[in-house]
């Protein structure tokens, strides 16, 4: 069974992320995933590390239910996408709160000896891709600001966890860019996603 687990935060409907999600869920509906949407804005996350969830952290126990549910539902995931803007260039407070409260030891990855120390615990999952949407220029992203997102998220969260196959699509930009040129990147993401 091909399931995708969409990890998506905006706070607009109307906004560009929200397009790049719904071409995202045609593509992998036409590849034959079952799609399970992970809304952050719509489920009102609680992206706020508490003092009782940092210790359930350090005893790898999960405290927020929330978060457990959320976690659960990674673990059926062969296939895992990010979608968010990148803010102040790097991810919304809500997608760092995920990422604080889900990706935890216990239950999405395991301590090991390992290069990093970790070891993923979603056997299921054969790749994940993380699509962004940022108005900075990509070579101002990339030589002014480092890649900012690939070494706090790519590299420093999915990759260091044991994630194989993490793919980064940023769509720089944006809100510069004509009609027509956010039609093809559309376009592109629902293709790339259909033959998986």
């Amino acid at each position: 069974m091909k399931n995708a687990v969409i990890v998506y935060y905006h706070p607009y409907n109307g906004s560009f992320c929200h397009a790049v999600l719904e071409a995202t869920k045609k593509g992998l509906t036409t590849a034959g995933f079952a799609i399970d949407v992970i809304d952050l804005q719509a489920d009102q996350f609680d992206s706020v590390m508490s003092s009782a969830d940092l210790l359930g952290f350090v005893k790898h126990q999960m405290i927020d239910e929330q978060a457990k549910q959320y976690a659960q539902r990674l673990q059926r995931a062969t296939e895992l996408v990010f979608i968010f803007p990148i803010w102040w260039e790097l991810m919304p407070a809500m997608v760092k709160g995920f990422i604080d409260k889900v990706v935890f030891p216990g239950s999405t990855y395991e301590y090991a000896k390992t290069i990093t120390g970790m070891a993923s615990s979603l056997p299921n999952l054969k790749q994940t891709t993380v699509i962004t949407t940022m108005n900075t220029p990509k070579y101002i992203y990339q030589f002014v600001f480092g890649n900012a997102l690939k070494k706090a998220m790519i590299s420093g969260t999915l990759r260091k966890t044991g994630l194989k196959k993490v793919k980064w699509l940023s769509l720089s930009g944006v809100k510069s860019r004509t009609q027509a040129k956010r039609e093809n990147w559309l376009r592109m993401i629902e293709k790339r996603m259909a033959v998986k």
